[in-house]
């Protein structure tokens, strides 16, 4: 029987001269499994993003290589295993750096603040890996939602205080191991009220009252966030932001602190 050769095309040489700086797959789904402080697992969906840069002499890169890496890892995906794949993502494909980007929802189990009821609430969660020359490095990225209240409503009105849902975003590059519950709490604890996933009306009353009592300005926000990540030697650097979907206005107030420690 005859073999059929079949040429590879992405290995042709490229004459344009134009190196590429991330070319791969984007958005494939894979199922993942991530430990929680609880001292169990779990079982996820997340969304990944597998790039290497491509030198100017390549036409293309070999897509399918970046699919055979992630199934190979099976579902024990985390930080820990992030530099593993990196390094095959750059042998494999024949790069000099390389990126992923690995996004899930993340449950925590959360007791509302007077009858105690139990309900999960809904993280959205991405580690971030990097390598090239330099060395390998990684990120967790976690989205907080929390209640702030307007201080400035609250001292010039004579009954009640605006409040909206916002979301602060905390992207760490961290020293040592840190648990996303450890940092998803560090921001709550800085915001007007936490928010849960149920509550009665007890429950409804002391979170009304409690954010009354702790109004924050977007500003507030991540200044006191930043003081908390400041003092954490566990963590080398950092961004915060915060985003209040405001409740009076028709747009966002924003505000982000970025340090290198």
């Amino acid at each position: 029987m005859k073999t059929c050769t079949i040429e590879d095309i992405q290995g042709r040489t490229d004459t344009r001269r134009i190196a590429i700086d991330k070319v791969g797959i984007k958005d494939i789904l894979h199922p993942v499994r991530v430990r929680d402080k609880s001292g169990g697992e779990q079982h996820t969906v997340a969304r990944f993003d597998m790039y290497v840069n491509l030198p100017h002499d390549f036409k293309g890169t070999h897509m399918s290589r970046f699919v055979e890496i992630l199934n190979s890892h099976d579902r024990e995906i985390s930080i820990a295993s992030f530099s593993t794949m990196l390094q095959e993502m750059l042998a494999r494909l024949e790069a000099e750096s390389g990126y992923i980007d690995m996004r899930f929802p993340y449950f925590i189990e959360k007791a509302a603040p007077v009858s105690g009821v139990r309900s999960l609430l809904d993280y959205q969660v991405s580690f971030i890996g990097e390598i090239d020359a330099q060395g390998c490095r990684t990120k967790v990225k976690i989205v907080v939602p929390v209640t702030s209240l307007c201080p400035c409503s609250k001292e010039i009105s004579e009954r009640g205080a605006h409040n909206q849902r916002s979301h602060v975003t905390v992207t760490a590059g961290t020293r040592e191991f840190i648990w996303l519950e450890e940092l998803i709490a560090l921001v709550e604890s800085e915001a007007s009220s936490p928010v849960y996933g149920l509550l009665k009306r007890p429950d409804e009353k002391y979170v009304t009252e409690y954010a009354y009592d702790h109004p924050k300005f977007v500003e507030d926000m991540v200044r006191d966030v930043a003081a908390r990540l400041d003092a954490d030697p566990r963590i080398g650097a950092y961004t915060v932001e915060s985003e209040n979907f405001e409740s009076i206005h028709n747009h966002s107030a924003y505000a982000l602190i970025e340090r290198v420690k």
